[in-house]
This record gives structure tokens, C-alpha cells and sequence, in this order.
């Protein structure tokens, strides 16, 4: 029986994440802000199989609170064997090229959080040497694009951050693995057009929990985006700079 912490666990991703790990009897422990969501999603996990599903409530951009909430992850679980941080926004890009303090803002909520957050998980997964910490960036990170660059900024932070973590990780048995999506169809993306490249958050969770079992180090969600993305990283700046992405 796994013991799962998950950050962020009103998104979309991270309720059909936790509904797979549910239907094989895990334990699981829900952080996010919203208490009525989180009970909702907690009584839906324990009718799928769910072993046990407690929860707390977590503002991410409130770092201070962070040491406490995972205690009480803790303590509700015993041990942790994955932690999953799914927590993010999706920045209006204009509004933040307007404000300096709308793009520091995006940047805490999409960056800093998440790292503030893995780093105050680490030493519980240290002292016993196993476990999973898995974190959703996204493709945007691999290189900035002027369509969403704070956006792609702060996940490339987490991207890098996390790829020397998990080289500092990986001799004490502990795996870091970044998850890559590309579009998702979710609340957060309901205003965007559709189209062939959009997957749903059922099969974002599929590719999340095989990647944990297999202990990847980092997973592009769907598989196709590595191509995409290996293209996207190797066009050179002087032509890149005259694309609209």
C-alpha cells in the first residue's frame, strides 16, 4: 500500500492522478486551498478504493506554512512514500508584461513555491532513503516563447532546479522525476481552441503514474511532445527570434 502526498490537489491532474492511485488502494493526503473541493474529491477517492484520503489546507505561496503541512502529511500517513506537487496558474501574459508585481507573483506561484515546497519534503525521503518526488513542469520551461515567457520562465526554474536534485538525490535511493505536459484540457485551459495536440487529464495521469513505477527521471506527456520539444530547443535564435509561438 503506497502513501501519497499530493500538493495542489484540486487540479485537474492531480484529482486523476489520485483517482488511479485510489483504485489500487493507496493512502492518500490532499493539500490545496479549497476545503469544500478537497472533502468533494476526498469522499470520491474513498468510494474509487481508497485505503484511507485525509486532508489540509495549504496556500503554496504561503512558504511558511509549508513545514507544518507536511508534519501533518506525516503524521496522517506514517511515511510518504510520493509526493506529487501539482500546484500552478496559468499567467495572462500581457497583464504581467504590465505589472512587475503581477509577474513576480506568477513567477512565486509557478517557481518558487514549488521549489520552496520540495526542498522543506526532502529530508523526510532522505531519512529513509526510498521514495518518489514528482513534480508537474510543463514544456514551456524548455525554452521561452513570447506567447506565455513568465509562464515559461518560472517552470524552466523548477525544471533545473529539480535536474540537480534529483542528481543529488539519486545515490540515496530517493527519485526526482519532472513531469513535462503539453496541452491539457482542463478548467484552467477552457478558453483555448482545441485541437489534435490537446490530451485529457485522465491520460496526463496514466503517463504520471507509469513514470513513477519505471522511476523515470523526467517524462513528456503525451510522448510526442519530446520530438516537439527537441525541435522547438535546437531551431537557432536568429530564426527563432521572427517565430510567433
Amino acid at each position: 500500500m503506497q502513501k501519497i502526498l499530493i500538493a495542489g490537489a484540486t487540479s485537474a491532474i492531480a484529482e486523476a492522478t489520485a483517482r488511479l492511485y485510489a483504485a489500487s488502494g493507496s493512502r492518500l493526503h490532499l493539500l490545496g486551498r479549497n476545503v469544500a473541493r478537497l472533502k468533494d474529491i476526498a469522499d470520491d477517492l474513498r468510494v474509487r478504493g481508497a485505503a484511507d484520503v485525509t486532508t489540509g489546507v495549504l496556500d503554496m505561496n504561503d512558504v511558511d506554512a509549508h513545514a507544518s503541512a507536511i508534519e501533518q502529511a506525516i503524521t496522517a500517513l506514517g511515511e510518504i512514500d510520493i509526493v506529487l506537487v501539482a500546484h500552478g496558474t496559468l499567467p495572462d501574459q500581457p497583464a504581467c508584461e504590465a505589472s512587475v508585481q503581477v509577474t513576480l507573483r506568477e513567477f512565486a506561484t509557478n517557481g518558487t513555491s514549488t521549489i520552496a515546497f520540495v526542498t522543506a519534503v526532502v529530508p523526510h525521503l532522505l531519512s529513509r532513503r526510498a521514495g518518489t518526488i514528482a513534480v508537474i513542469s510543463s514544456v514551456a520551461g524548455d525554452r521561452g516563447r513570447q506567447s506565455n515567457y513568465v509562464y515559461g520562465a518560472a517552470k524552466a526554474a523548477v525544471t533545473t532546479f529539480l535536474s540537480g536534485l534529483r542528481q543529488r538525490l539519486g545515490r540515496d535511493g530517493v527519485n526526482v522525476l519532472t513531469i513535462k505536459p503539453g496541452f491539457v484540457d482542463t478548467p484552467m485551459t477552457a478558453a483555448f481552441k482545441k485541437g489534435a495536440l490537446w490530451a485529457t487529464p485522465d491520460a496526463i495521469a496514466a503517463g504520471i503514474e507509469r513514470a513513477i513505477d519505471r522511476r523515470a527521471g523526467e517524462a513528456y506527456l503525451p510522448r510526442f511532445w519530446w520530438a516537439i520539444m527537441f525541435v522547438i530547443r535546437h531551431i537557432p535564435e536568429f530564426i527563432f527570434r521572427r517565430l510567433k509561438l
